[in-house]
């Protein structure tokens, strides 16, 4: 029975699952927004919530910045941990992510969620770009599109090949 036993051992040794929470916070801190399974992501949700809570402290910051840095190796994502998402959730009183689940991966069928800080804002890549292009675009495709009204010619119906081997007596036939 596992009375009393705490966290998940996600199918890894101790040390490689220490290591893998640290990646998956280092990777959510610096992209606010990440795509792990639902498991891992429940496992991070307290491991990265204790990590803001630390970048929240207003007295002993040089100490709290060298406990963070003990599981984010990245000195960037630490400076943007303590310079943005401390300071963006200096008010709030816990609740720093949230998960979203996705379903079943194909392949395995692995129940998958995303694991986002609050007030993350979704932007597709180049989402806005392309609403200047469709504007700028039908005012040239518009004569273009007239051009090809034309109808096509059908391609037809091909003959129908054989799958047997041909001989001698065949290809001199024709």
């Amino acid at each position: 029975m596992r009375h009393r036993v705490a966290h998940r051992k996600l199918g890894r040794i101790t040390p490689h699952r220490i290591a893998l929470l640290r990646n998956l916070a280092t990777a959510l801190f610096e992209r606010e927004r990440i795509r792990t399974t639902l498991a891992k992501a429940k496992e991070l949700r307290p491991f990265a919530e204790k990590l803001i809570t630390l970048a929240r402290r207003e007295e002993g910051r040089l100490h709290a910045r060298r406990l963070a840095a003990r599981d984010i190796h990245d000195p960037q994502v630490v400076k943007k941990l303590f310079d943005t998402i401390g300071a963006r959730f200096a008010t709030r009183p816990g609740g720093y992510t949230r998960i979203l689940r996705l379903g079943p991966r194909h392949g395995d069928g692995a129940e998958m969620a995303f694991v986002e800080l609050v007030g993350y804002e979704f932007k597709a890549a180049g989402k806005d770009d392309k609403g200047a292009k469709k504007q700028s675009g039908k005012k040239e495709a518009a004569p273009a599109a007239e051009e090809k009204k034309q109808p096509r010619k059908s391609p037809g119906r091909r003959p129908a090949r054989s799958n047997r081997k041909k001989t001698g007596a065949d290809e001199a036939a024709g």
